[in-house]
């Protein structure tokens, strides 16, 4: 895959945007513990960055997924990891189902706002007691009438102390844990004020993404209309499935950046760094490890542009999209702890970009399914493991 002029003017605005917007303010949101979604995402929608690949009757730009994957790893360039992240559940995340099996109405009422900024969404899907094993949620929509009501919990919900609504994966019915599940958009807040029966039960502390706000949601007898559903009844498992595919492209491709300005920032110190009579880059293992690092970052753009690639025919990408997921996951791990080491006591400094980039990227092994369940899909997709793949 290869970025084109097209791909290149976006990145361009999108870069300018976070060099003005965005990264003046970063140390601040992150003290805070919060970002303004809202103020930062009207300003993105007026550029026409959250709506790239939906579709140009509510907003949206109607291309291809590689201008997210573009998008995604230009976000890169923003001084943490929290502030991506949020974007890309606005625009990958929680709007992909909506935008591909909505209603009309649904998509007029929740994906317009959304591609424009004037409403934040989030997705509902971990629990207390699910997390990576999206089958055990315990979530209920049981009918009434014409509505829904829900009760149940969602847990780790990025933007959910901001947003306007969720796309929740909840069960409707009883049966297989597979076979009975729907993505049900529900309204969090209108004028300001939460709806009847929902309720946030507290803003989770990380010890990273400290700007991205994340919380422990609680419904009680919260009433949606039926119409509400996305898609058909008892779908609702196959469709967060195939969210996830976008998901976990969209996570490969926003490490690409960030990984890369981690080993150039580290590069940059090494050959400041004077000890025993040389800087730290005269010192040959220093040498090697950073260009073993960096031929590790090019391998995982390689294999996140030809999942993409694949994607774009049309393809099913569950493998490549999970090998490119767990091949993130351990670079956001090994890059930041290697270069950690080389700054010394200043990398153990909580300023520190690289040190924050050590506490942001250890979400990626975590968030989006383990790295342990991307090897578990992995093995039943290779017939190793004899369990089918749902």
């Amino acid at each position: 895959m290869q970025f084109t002029h097209e791909h290149r003017e976006i990145q361009k605005t999108l870069k300018r945007f976070i060099d003005e917007q965005i990264n003046p303010h970063v140390d601040e949101w992150e003290a805070a513990e919060m970002f303004p979604a809202h103020e930062v995402f009207k300003q993105m929608g007026r550029l026409g960055l959250l709506g790239l690949t939906k579709p140009e009757a509510y907003g949206g730009m109607g291309l291809d997924y590689s201008y997210s994957v573009a998008m995604a790893e230009t976000l890169g360039h923003i001084h943490c990891g929290g502030v991506p992240m949020a974007i890309g559940v606005q625009t990958d995340m929680c709007t992909p189902a909506l935008a591909r099996f909505g209603s009309e109405e649904l998509k007029a009422q929740f994906l317009a706002p959304a591609i424009a900024g004037d409403a934040v969404g989030c997705i509902g899907v971990s629990e207390p007691g699910a997390g990576s094993d999206v089958s055990a949620i315990k979530t209920v929509a049981r009918k009434d009438g014409d509505d829904y009501v829900i009760s149940g919990q969602k847990m780790w919900i990025t933007n959910s102390l901001q947003a306007d609504w969720m796309c929740m994966l909840v069960n409707t019915s009883e049966g297989p844990a597979h076979k009975n599940k729907s993505l049900v958009m529900v309204p969090l807040r209108e004028n300001g004020k939460t709806v009847k029966g929902f309720e946030v039960g507290q803003k989770i502390r990380k010890i990273g993404m400290n700007s991205s706000d994340t919380g422990l949601l609680f419904f009680d007898e919260v009433r949606v209309p039926q119409r509400y559903r996305i898609g058909a009844e008892g779908a609702g498992f196959i469709y967060q499935m195939q969210q996830f595919q976008e998901e976990r492209l969209w996570a490969a491709a926003s490490c690409i950046q960030s990984l890369t300005n981690c080993i150039q920032w580290t590069v940059e110190y090494a050959q400041e760094r004077q000890l025993f009579g040389a800087s730290l880059a005269d010192q040959q293992w220093v040498q090697f490890k950073l260009a073993e690092l960096k031929t590790e970052v090019e391998s995982l753009r390689a294999l996140t542009y030809q999942a993409c690639e694949h994607y774009v025919a049309g393809e099913d990408v569950t493998e490549w999209a999970t090998m490119a997921k767990l091949k993130a996951g351990r670079l956001n791990r090994q890059v930041p702890d290697t270069c950690l080491q080389f700054w010394g006591g200043m990398g153990f400094t909580w300023d520190n970009k690289v040190s924050r980039m050590y506490r942001d990227g250890r979400l990626a092994s975590i968030g989006g399914g383990a790295d342990e369940v991307m090897l578990g899909i992995l093995t039943k997709m290779m017939g190793i493991a004899k369990r089918p793949v749902h």
